[in-house]
Parts: C-alpha cells; structure tokens; sequence
C-alpha cells in the first residue's frame, strides 16, 4: 500500500502539487503564529520610566475594588483619587516627598503629544540637562529633545514661556517642566508622589489609603502603564484570526483536491478494484499519500515559519503593533502543534476523498464516457445541510437570546464560516442552473461554455468553491464592519440637535474660564458634559463598567434627543441616573447599587431608560455623581433668534486660538464616523490576503489537474476546424464564467450574513441598513477572475503546442 501511494505521489506530482503548497504556507503561518502567541505570553514586563530612579512612589487609589462571593472583582477608575493631604503629612515626616503631576500642554511647533510636569520629578526618570539650565520662575521652561533651544519663546495654552533649557530625551514621553509651584497652580490635585524613605514606613503610614509601589511596580505611575499588555492581547487577537482562517481554508483546500483527485483516478481504482483490491484498500492507499502529502508539507512549512517569525516579529513593532522590545523567544511547542496539524488537516482534507474512492466499482473501468453522473455525492450533500441548518439554528438562537452578541468583532469574524462552508458544498446544486444562466446567449462559444461546464460540474465545483470563500468573506467581514459603522453614525445623527459641538484639544478638558467666556455668548444655550464611567455588580459576582456622561438635564433635553424606551430625561437629578437596556436591573423606578468614577458607592433611582442600541448609549448622571471628571464637550442649540453665522464666529472668538475647535452639527457627525481601528482592519486584510493566496492555489491546481484530463476535448476541436486562438479564448470563458457564479453565490452568502446582523440590529432599536461593500467586492472578484484565466489560459496554450491528432487518438 505504502509503495504504491509513494509511486502515485511520483508519478502524478502535479496533481498534489496544490494541496501541498496549500499545507506548507499553512504550517508556516501557524508556526510563525505559534511563535508569536508563546513569545507574547512569556515577554518581560516594562521597566519602570519616569520613576527608575525613584525609591518609593505613592500613587492614589486607581482601581475599585468590591467583593463578591467568588472573590474580588477589580475594574479601573475612570478618575483616580488624589493621594489624601493627611497621608502627604505622614509622608513628609519620613522623608523628602515630591509631588508629581502630569498635564497635556499645547504649543506651536511642539509635539502633539507634550507633556507638563513640575521640575523637581526630572531627577527621578533620570533626565539630564543637554543645554541651558533648570527654570527657576513661571515663566521658564525646560523640555526635552531637540526640537526647541534656549532662548525661544514659546506660546502655549498654559501662557507664554521662554525655554531656558533642553533635556536628553529618553524615548517615552515629549515632556515640558516648569518650576514646581506654576506646576501646583496649573493642575492642583495630587494623584502621585516620589517618597525617600524606607519602604516599610511608608507602607504602614498610607495604610490603604494609597498605593505603595516600589520595584518594578514602579512602571504602575508611568502614563498608560497597561498599553504593552493591550497591545499584545490585540496582536494575539490578530494572529489567533489569522490561524484560524488558515486552519479552516486549508482543509478546504485540500478536502477540493483530494476530491478532484479521486474523481479524476477512477478507472485507476476501478483497475484496482478488479485486481482484487478491496474498497478498504483504496481508503488507506488515499489516506497514505495524504499522509505523505502532509508529513513532506508540514515540515516544510515549520522550517519556513521558522525563518519567517522574526521578520513578522520585526515588522510588527515597526508597525506599533507590538511593544518595541517585542522578540521571538526559543519555543519549540509551537512547531509541534503546526506540523501535526497539518497532518491532521491533511488527513481530514482526504478523509471524505478515502470514502468515496472505496465505493468505485470495477466496472468503473468500462465506461467510456467521460461525463460526469451525479450532481453532488451524499456525503456532501448531507455534510453540507447539516452546516446550514446549523448556521440557522444559531443564528436564531443568538437573535432570540443576544442579539448584541452578534455585534462582536469574534461574531462576526467567526459565524460567517458556517454558512460559508454550507454554501460551499452545496454549491453544485445551483451551480448548473446558475451557469446555463449566465451563459444564455446565441453562439458556437456560448454553447459549448454551457456544455463544458454542465458536462464537467466536479471541476466547475472545484473552480468556483474558493471563488465563493473569498468573495463571501470579503462582503461578510468587510461588509460587518460597514453596517455596524453605518448604524453607529446614524444614531450620532439621530441622537444630536445641537447647531454646534464645541470640543477641547484631545486629551483635555475645558477649563472654568473657558467655560464663562463660552456661556457668554448671546443666542445660545449651552449643555456642557463630561466624560466618566460608572460600575454596577450584575447577578451578585460580575462588576461590569460603563461609559457614561454628566449633564445637567435641562440643558441635555435641549441639545439631545435620547433614544428612550421608558422615563423622561427632566427626571434625571443627583439622586438618580438614566441607563440603557442592558443593564440587569433597567426598570423606572428601581433603585441600583452604583460605584461612579472615583470609585464611590451610591444607590441611584433609575429615571430613565435608553435603548440598547449599538452598545453606545452609555449612561447619564448629574454632574455631582462624577466627581473629578472635566467637561470635555459642549452642545450649543440656538435660540428662536440666533443668526448661525453669528454664533459660531461668537463662539470661535471665545474659544480662542488653539483651545478647541467649533463644529456645525453636520460636521460633528463626520468627524465622529466610526473607523475601523488600524489593528481589527490589518486583521481583516489578513484575512482576506490568505483567502486570496488559497484561491490562487486551488484554482492553479484545479486548472493544471482539469488540463490533463481535457487533451484529448482540445484536440478534437482544433481537428473540427478551431484555432488556438479560438481555443484559448473558450477556455478563458469557461473560467469566467464560473468566476462569475461563484462569486454570485459568495455575494449572496455576504448578504445572508449581513441580514443577520441587520436583524440583530433592528431587534436592538439600533438602525438597521445592509452596508455591502462594493469597492471590495469588485476587486476581490477582479483578482479571481484573473487568476482563473492566468491559470486555465497557461496549462492549455502548452498543451496546445502538440499536434491535435497526438492526443486526440490517445484513450483515456
């Protein structure tokens, strides 16, 4: 059995050449990705920045903590708590203390992203002085890097100031320091402090008023201290998608191969069979040139991956995706897993191959006719069923249970794969009518097109199948993210009646001045919110966060059209709060156990209830219940007698130069259009590439397989009169043609998918518009169309270059 699978593999080398080449890249990127997760899950943590030379750091309680049954639950505070003024005393009586602060600054020809700090906390990152000299009165400034020199006179939104000094930059910030007392004046709370004392002391005078951080636990009072852990949990979320679509379009691959295979070899088996082989036989001889198949592939593949990982690693930080310190540990796990998951892909690919190889009979070899009987085999049929009714018992299951689940970025990468492998194997049944179809015109060319692809459905099938992945995953994946875009934007539209939004510099807050000259303008009235969070604990163990806003609830009723399912926005007061649907506990009335902001625990009445919507509605309370939270946007309705023009140069004016901007209702809505984040579309690209790789190689495979078979059909038309042009220009419309259907079909499985997630929509009270996306769509079906017709034009033209009559007295 072994001899003749490995004589087969020699001898019809072309037919598993797709197959193998599909397996190979397919080990190789779940070696490299192997990698990447294990590399990830053992990285270092980050040193600490800011405070490396600092001995202790007190830092104000950031996280609520609440205990449940199961133990505590944490969340991070949307405003950290200042460290108490009676723990500075203690504090002070142990050793030196500096307060540290941190606050955005702007500046002309400064970086984006500067950052205040009083001077006194330079020492402790270390900084060191280039040029010039420390600041010694509010009006100077020293900053780091070279993008500024001594003497320059800065214009700020902190006020003008002379930079009397440049700092070694040390990589992680864009940071100005002022002198310690304009510092204090410029943001006056103190959520952080350098100690210089002995740990112990200062641990047991905080008590548990404030964190103690010492070490490397130092990193906790840098800026963003979890961004390396969100990165690599979004990077590991990449390549988790990126294995699982390969995993999942590999055995796809080759399961089409094998088939194509088998039907192709079955007078072999036939010959076999009347040999004496028994249907048993035939199963394990296909199952060992899988074997063999995969074995060859996946350590290809795993040498590969190998030389590939650090290069993927390298590409990855260049690109911000991962931490710059981001390498390729020495793993060997991960080779593991890929090699026998080829092999197990390999083997299951065959699998259904093996099964219908057993069942040739011997009379197989007497047939002379080379069309095939049977439009779809039982096993396919029933297999293919199966996963339809599976992708709709789910999806019913998830619109009647929870239909915000189908809004999720693993949803709707992962669902669609269901119906998209349904569709798939069933597609032979549609694709005969679909083809005669789209081939119902008069003419020799358009004739035999229909015939040839009626009379050969295994390799129509084979052909158009990666046509309908692709282009369904394209419009499903794609399309998802549209629809959910559109449905986001839309609400923003419904949601906001303010003429104008009024917003500060990113990062900021408008400060109270800014909010007296803004309030002063005639015509208008005003509804300033502000960002901040509350916590709610949901069936006794789960703390769940939510975004939420402050307003004042005349002025929110003015400038904002809520989208209310119960209550009225006039009774929201400091005592109560408006939530949305999801929540556990959303009727009028009842009251709930809050913890706002800073982490204070408050029972509020809930006045109102808002839709579910998108996931975006958020919550509403008063402005006392988010205390430490700073108004960051300003919806401006106009009067009866306003003049727009009027307002807005009003409002511009007050705002000054450089402290926001002013924006129409219409403009807020674009500037607010949800994009698809850099790291989920680099994903999605991902996604598609490797279905686009796939495509090519199974339609390469398919096309040089399907050529051997048809020497003999080409050669009897060039002896009936056509020429090779001729030929060549019926071959290139036959692939067109199934192009052409199977990317209908792919179209019609993306618009099934998308229905879903419209249903889901609908059912949240969120709006509910297909979004597909053309562009996309068009280009993917460009690309398999021409690599159909690169493929099925490049086998034929050389085998047009024989003599017609060599093989057209050949017998099969």
């Amino acid at each position: 059995m072994l001899s003749v699978a490995l004589r087969t593999l020699r001898t019809r080398w072309a037919t598993f050449t797709g197959s193998f080449v599909a397996l190979a890249l397919g080990v190789a990127l779940l070696t490299v990705t192997g990698l990447a997760l294990a590399s990830s899950a053992t990285a270092p943590e980050r040193a600490p920045e800011r405070f490396a030379a600092a001995r202790v750091v007190v830092k104000g309680q950031d996280t609520l903590r609440v205990p449940t049954p199961i133990g505590d639950r944490e969340s991070r505070l949307a405003h950290p708590r200042p460290v108490p003024a009676t723990t500075v005393a203690e504090l002070r009586k142990l050793g030196p203390v500096v307060a540290d602060r941190s606050f955005a600054v702007r500046a002309t020809g400064a970086p984006a992203d500067l950052v205040g700090h009083p001077w006194s906390t330079a020492a402790f990152a270390p900084y060191d002085l280039a040029t010039g000299r420390a600041p010694r009165t509010a009006g100077e400034v020293a900053v780091t890097g070279d993008w500024t020199r001594p003497g320059r006179r800065l214009h700020t939104d902190r006020g003008p100031v002379r930079v009397v000094g440049t700092l070694t930059s040390r990589g992680f910030e864009s940071a100005v320091f002022f002198t310690d007392a304009r510092a204090a004046r410029l943001a006056p709370p103190v959520t952080q402090l350098a100690v210089e004392a002995d740990p112990a002391a200062v641990r047991e005078a905080v008590g548990d008023s404030a964190q103690v951080l010492t070490g490397n636990a130092r990193r906790l009072a840098d800026a963003d201290p979890g961004r390396d852990s969100e990165a690599l949990t979004a990077m590991n979320s990449l390549f988790g998608t990126a294995g699982g679509v390969t995993a999942f379009v590999s055995v796809f691959v080759v399961a089409s191969t094998f088939a194509f295979a088998v039907a192709q070899r079955r007078r072999e088996f036939a010959l076999l069979r009347t040999a004496g082989a028994t249907p048993g036989r035939l199963r394990r001889t296909v199952l060992t040139e899988a074997l063999a198949v995969g074995a060859l592939a996946s350590a290809t593949g795993c040498a590969l991956g190998s030389h590939a990982a650090p290069r993927l690693a390298a590409w990855v930080v260049d690109n911000g995706l991962a931490p710059a310190w981001f390498t390729i540990g020495d793993h060997t796990w991960p080779y593991h897993a890929a090699f026998w998951t080829g092999l197990l892909v390999a083997l299951c690919g065959a699998t259904a191959a093996s099964w219908r190889a057993g069942r040739t009979g011997p009379t197989e070899a007497l047939r002379e006719a080379s069309a095939e009987s049977g439009t779809i085999t039982r096993g396919r049929l029933l297999s293919g069923t199966a996963l339809l009714l599976t992708a709709a018992v789910t999806l019913g299951l998830s619109l009647a249970g929870d239909p915000a689940g189908l809004l999720h970025r693993k949803s709707y990468i992962s669902r669609p794969m269901l119906l998209i492998t349904a569709a798939a194997l069933l597609s032979p049944l549609v694709l005969r009518p679909l083809t005669r179809l789209l081939t119902w015109l008069p003419g020799a060319c358009a004739l035999l097109v229909r015939e040839n692809t009626a009379a050969g459905m295994r390799r129509t099938a084979a052909l158009a199948a990666p046509v309908l992945v692709t282009v369904a995953l394209a419009g499903s994946l794609l399309g998802a993210t549209a629809t959910l875009n559109r449905a986001k934007t839309t609400e923003t539209s419904e949601r906001t009646t303010a003429a104008f939004v009024v917003t500060p510099p990113t990062g900021t807050g408008f400060d109270d001045a800014a909010l007296r000259r803004l309030r002063a303008v005639p015509g208008t009235e005003m509804s300033p919110t502000s960002s901040t969070s509350v916590h709610v604990l949901e069936d006794g163990v789960a703390l769940i966060r939510s975004e939420a806003r402050a307003a004042t609830p005349g002025p929110l009723a003015a400038t904002t059209r809520l989208p209310l399912a119960a209550g009225e926005v006039a009774d929201l007061d400091d005592d109560s709060i408006i939530v949305n649907e999801e929540w556990q506990r959303h009727r009028v009335g009842d009251r709930v156990r809050v913890w706002l902001g800073d982490g204070t625990p408050r029972p509020l009445r809930i006045a109102a209830v808002m839709t579910t919507g998108t996931g975006d509605n958020g919550v509403y309370v008063t402005p006392r219940n988010a205390p430490g939270a700073t108004v960051d946007r300003i919806d401006v309705a106009l009067t009866d007698d306003a003049d727009p023009k009027t307002v807005a140069t009003a409002l511009h004016q007050a705002l000054g130069t450089g402290n926001g901007q002013v924006l129409t209702r219409d403009a807020w809505i674009r500037a607010t259009h949800p994009e698809t984040n850099r790291t989920t579309r680099l994903g999605l690209l991902l996604v598609l590439g490797i279905a686009l790789l796939y495509t090519g190689i199974s339609v390469a495979n398919t096309m040089v397989m399907a050529t051997s078979d048809r020497a003999r059909d080409l050669a009897v038309l060039r002896l009936a009169g056509a020429t090779r042009r001729q030929v060549l220009r019926l071959t290139g419309a036959e692939a067109l043609t199934v192009v052409a259907a199977g990317a209908l079909l792919g179209l019609l499985v993306a618009a099934v998918n998308l229905a879903g997630m419209a249903s889901a929509l609908a059912l949240l009270s969120a709006p509910a518009t297909i979004a597909l996306p053309w562009q996309a769509l068009g280009a993917t079906t460009a690309v398999c169309a021409l690599l159909a017709v690169t493929c099925a034009l490049a086998p034929v033209a050389l085998a047009l270059r024989r003599h017609p009559a060599e093989p057209a007295g050949v017998r099969e």
